[in-house]
């Protein structure tokens, strides 16, 4: 999948896995989603006025202003300097979701685990586009924002 593809995803909530799964058999996920990706992205880079990009992609204002939030969080996932940090960032963006939404059942909390296992697939389909094994950022997915970080090892930041 080419970065087109991921962004499109991400935007239009699908798994990377289901998005490739119809490349090459759907016209939509070939063309018009990537299409229109096109367009959210030059026009949340460009900070177009919500009116003009409700016009180009033919929507509401509403619709507009909800897909420009998601070219949002699916450029930071993308855009990401590795796979790690996408998952990390995917997963903080679902549980902030979430959060917003009211994780106060247990259906909410299985809807919550269910999109943290489809950003788990997001990444295995990363690594595997890399040729990578998950073990190789080990260092990015344990790291902590209080924690220094020296030769390969955590160690606990110098406190007076």
């Amino acid at each position: 999948m080419e970065r087109k593809h991921l962004l499109a995803a991400a935007i239009f909530s699908y798994s990377y896995s289901n998005y490739e799964d119809h490349l090459g058999i759907n016209e939509r996920f070939d063309r018009l989603m990537p299409h229109d990706t096109q367009i959210l992205e030059r026009a949340f880079k460009e900070q177009w006025p919500l009116e003009k990009v409700a016009k180009k992609l033919e929507v509401s204002a509403d619709i507009a202003n909800e897909l420009l939030e998601a070219t949002q969080w699916a450029l930071d996932i993308v855009d990401a300097k590795n796979p790690a940090e996408s998952f990390r960032i995917a997963v903080r963006q679902c549980i902030q979701y979430a959060l917003e939404k009211g994780l106060d059942s247990s259906d909410s909390v299985e809807e919550l685990v269910q999109q943290i296992c489809y950003r788990a697939a997001d990444l295995g389909l990363l690594l595997d586009k890399e040729g990578h094994r998950l073990s190789q950022y080990s260092r990015h997915l344990r790291w902590e924002s209080d924690v220094e970080y020296y030769d390969g090892y955590f160690e606990e930041p110098f406190r007076e």
